[in-house]
């Protein structure tokens, strides 16, 4: 997996941080293995850290590392196997009026504006939702790898939402995604993920890739409606059974905790 010099040397290294505040688990403590320096991570290693269990956050790519827990399981959905769901077809007909552009990582003040005002309505209280305009730019503008934008619109031109997709040799990595949490109809989140599917099987590449699944966090629920999913376990992946998904079912119907991986 490490990036080699021309004499065979690693320039690859990875350190494991000390232990902070789980914000998925109450009353956990949590360690990420980070890869550094990140500005020698290019798409194809980067490539093999994802599928290895790495996420990437601004230009830190890390995974979970905890001391004591493994409640973090990687996540991917095969695209060609992908079957939609009743509820899934039915939001994605809801939303086909939405036209969607893809951009470069470049600031703009009504991605911002769009950012702040999703983060105080859903994540208030977590830190996010004092971002300043550094701090969104350093998180969704600053990558080392091939990254993109995608904006979602009305017909009329009103941003509705924003998707940070990374480009992967096996397919598409969705990193963060926020969008106007006034609509209480509206279900931008499963159109997203939908939507990136799609845009995996027109690229022909095998995968989306969703992050972190936890099945004692209800903001992860979402993550295993999308059927079949595979998660790295062990260092393998493959299909997750419904009886392992089991728990996530009754944990989809508790009040929401905090914001997903």
């Amino acid at each position: 997996m490490s990036k080699l010099s021309e004499n065979g040397q690693s320039l690859i290294q990875f350190y494991v941080t000390a232990p902070y505040p789980c914000s998925y688990l109450p009353d956990q403590l949590a360690r990420s293995q980070v890869a550094i320096p990140g500005d020698l991570i290019d798409p194809q290693l980067y490539s093999q850290l994802v599928r290895a269990g790495f996420r990437r956050s601004g230009l830190f790519t890390y995974r979970p590392h905890c001391d004591r827990c493994q409640a973090c399981v990687p996540v991917r959905i095969p695209v060609l196997d992908f079957t939609p769901s009743r509820t899934q077809r039915k939001v994605w007909r809801r939303h086909q009026g939405l036209v969607t552009r893809i951009v470069k990582l470049a600031y703009s003040e009504e991605h911002y504006q769009l950012y702040r005002h999703y983060q105080e309505s859903r994540h208030a209280g977590g830190g996010m939702d004092e971002d300043s305009r550094e701090q969104y730019r350093s998180f969704i503008l600053k990558s080392h790898v091939a990254s993109m934008l995608a904006e979602f619109r009305t017909a009329e031109g009103e941003l509705k939402m924003v998707s940070l997709i990374d480009e992967l040799d096996d397919g598409l990595s969705s990193v963060y995604t926020f969008f106007d949490p006034d609509d209480e109809r509206a279900s931008y989140g499963v159109y997203n993920v939908l939507w990136q599917i799609a845009l995996a099987r027109k690229m022909h590449r095998p995968y989306v890739y969703l992050g972190y699944w936890i099945e004692r966090c209800r903001k992860m629920a979402y993550k295993t409606n999308f059927q079949p999913v595979e998660g790295l376990r062990s260092g393998v992946w493959r299909r997750l059974t419904p009886l392992e998904l089991e728990v996530n079912q009754v944990v989809a119907t508790t009040p929401a905790g905090p914001a997903g991986k």
